[in-house]
């Protein structure tokens, strides 16, 4: 058994991976791999790269809930970006029903459960690769914006924020 062990610590060390009985098979527990499918018209950027939002696991499981709660299956969580508070822009969040969902010029990601998150175009675009989460704190829980790539500082709630340009 000694042996073994040795055996085991001298390739991991090495850069080897040696599948053992003392060696998981599986990945660990994480909490967070976002999904960010475009269901509905899906844009690229002028480089030509795919726009993506992800959704986290926890946002993803809130929208679903919600949708259970008011039984309808059609709720969404749509996403913009205004100018305005005290950063410049800010982001605005409401629930929508996929009826209203404007077909040309929304996309719209899916995540796990079917949770459903719709931006215009102008809001993907400042947008682009950040997550939407859903936080839970002493101050109350909430949508919120993370990891905004595009962002060069926000406020303390996370409402609004600056931008590269």
């Amino acid at each position: 058994m000694m042996q073994s062990l040795r055996s085991l610590l001298l390739a991991r060390q090495s850069g080897r991976l040696i599948r053992s009985p003392l060696t998981p098979t599986s990945r660990p527990f994480t909490s967070a791999i976002p999904l960010r499918k475009a269901i509905l018209n899906p844009r690229k950027d002028e480089d030509g790269n795919d726009m993506e939002v992800d959704i986290t696991p926890r946002a993803a499981h809130r929208l679903s809930q919600i949708m259970t709660t008011d039984k309808n299956p059609n709720l969404a969580l749509r996403v913009t970006v205004e100018s305005g508070g005290c950063h410049g822009f800010q982001y605005l969040m409401a629930l929508t029903d996929m009826s209203k969902v404007n077909q040309e010029d929304d996309t719209v990601f899916e995540g796990r459960d079917g949770a459903k998150v719709v931006m215009d175009e102008p809001s993907l675009e400042l947008l682009k690769g950040s997550k939407v989460d859903y936080t839970m704190e002493l101050i109350g829980s909430q949508f919120k914006i993370t990891d905004n790539p595009l962002a060069t500082s926000s406020c303390g709630c996370g409402t609004s924020f600056d931008i590269k340009m």
